[in-house]
């Protein structure tokens, strides 16, 4: 299957990846050309960007998650677009671990066989970005570097310089971008802001992609994209005819979801219905309830005055309801979240309050269910991330755990998945594309609906 792609690497994080693939996608469909964005890594912030300029839903690609197989399965699936671009996380060989390039963007480049331009920020540095290059480009045996963006340049004399320098490369140089901070986006403690959160946001989005797409080679750059190989065509899956329904909470509160895990619910036979928090005082006519991740701690607010929905939810799950709950949708589900001054009322499903911290919590996760939940049954290892700015105090001492942890601390003495009712929350996200937790889930939300 011939898939004209191609992936946007950084020598690190913070070189403007984001913003110069927006501006990449903005240039191809000027050019005439449909664009399927996908975001490698445990990310659902950079992907909303992409999808502001695209149109498009995008596609994570988490080997670590996901799997080799799944990984590329998902991608020639989703591919369906003239050229399919991928934007990388942090460095471009920064994997699992220091050792090891295990789930980096290169890795996902390879599993691919996509072309790669090495995104360089030349703003401290002039004749030494070669140096920089050539070791990207001779660090592996197969680096599928085939072209190079340099971005935050200072002058024309500056230009020259990097470009003189870079001769020896061999590479074309396909973009020159003037230092600009018109062109910087926002960020908060887990990264970008998302899009759904500010509609000037997404006018700054696509005022920087025409800004950035003018210092761009598109030809060169489209080019690129036809050289890839062909890829095996992948094993079209069928969906089941719809027998239940499931409510995705999605607003500027809950907004962080695995795309792939949503299509696997529609396809194990549910019918995906969206609702909102913040806004909507009833829940939808449903089976069952997803609350992905997000930002509850901002809108805490917005969220503790809508009583309504806070006692719909907690209802829902004392009567037995299946609720499956991430990180923000976990917090959400404690008594309260504590942020700055301000405490905040939540639904307090949970004997819990969550606290906001200043450490980071960022991990790839892995463990094994140790309990029975809604997703599965059985014991087994399981692999997932965790990313968070907060962490709950308070646990009763006998609340139910069903994920032990190997890697990641999850919420308490690295025991996750807290339990209580049917409904199962956890500051862990899951690839519930790649196992029987879809099944599953649909399968507890049709057995309530029968009762």
């Amino acid at each position: 299957m011939k898939i004209p792609r191609l992936v946007l690497a950084g020598a690190t994080s913070g070189v403007g990846k984001t913003s110069i693939t927006c501006a990449i996608i903005y240039s191809l469909q000027k050019n005439g050309f449909s664009v399927q964005p996908f975001k490698v890594g445990p990310d659902y912030i950079d992907p909303s960007y992409l999808s502001a300029i695209s149109k498009k839903d995008v596609f994570n690609l988490d080997v670590w998650l996901m799997g080799k197989n799944h990984l590329l399965e998902s991608f020639v699936t989703n591919s369906k677009s003239d050229i399919s671009i991928i934007e990388g996380v942090m460095g471009y060989y920064d994997g699992f671990k220091g050792d090891t390039n295990y789930a980096s963007t290169h890795h996902v480049s390879q599993i691919t066989k996509s072309p790669v331009i090495l995104i360089l920020d030349a703003s401290k540095t002039a004749r030494s970005i070669a140096a920089t290059a050539l070791g990207f480009l001779k660090f592996h045996a197969n680096s599928r570097i085939k072209g190079i963006i340099l971005n935050k340049i200072g002058s024309k004399k500056h230009e020259i310089l990097c470009r003189e320098a870079l001769k020896n490369t061999k590479l074309p140089i396909l973009g020159v971008i003037p230092r600009n901070p018109e062109v910087d986006l926002q960020s908060r403690h887990l990264g970008l802001i998302p899009t759904i959160e500010d509609s000037a946001l997404l006018q700054k989005i696509k005022s920087t992609s025409r800004i950035i797409a003018d210092s761009l080679d598109v030809k060169k750059i489209i080019e690129i994209t036809q050289t890839s190989s062909e890829l095996k065509s992948p094993v079209r899956k069928s969906y089941k005819k719809p027998k239940i329904t499931i409510g995705v909470a999605l607003d500027s509160s809950f907004n962080f979801y695995y795309r792939d895990n949503l299509e696997a619910l529609k396809r194990e036979g549910s019918k995906i219905i969206f609702f909102s928090p913040i806004n909507d005082k009833k829940l939808p006519d449903c089976d069952g309830l997803y609350i992905g991740g997000g930002f509850p701690e901002i809108l805490g607010n917005a969220l503790e005055k809508n009583h309504s929905m806070r006692k719909k939810i907690k209802q829902f799950s004392e009567s037995n309801y299946p609720i499956y709950a991430e990180c923000g949708g976990l917090m959400y589900l404690t008594r309260s979240i504590d942020y700055g001054k301000k405490s905040n009322k939540m639904v307090g499903i949970f004997d819990a309050e969550t606290k906001m911290s200043k450490k980071m919590k960022l991990n790839y996760t892995k463990g094994k269910m140790v309990n029975s939940n809604i997703l599965s049954n059985k014991k087994h290892i399981f692999q997932g991330h965790e990313f968070h700015y907060s962490e709950l105090e308070s646990v009763s001492s006998d609340s139910k755990f069903s994920y032990a942890l190997k890697i990641g601390e999850g919420i308490k003495n690295h025991l996750d998945g807290m339990m209580e009712y049917n409904t199962l929350a956890s500051y862990g996200h899951l690839y519930i594309d790649g196992s029987d937790y879809a099944k599953n889930f649909v399968k507890n939300c049709v057995q309530i609906s029968r009762r």
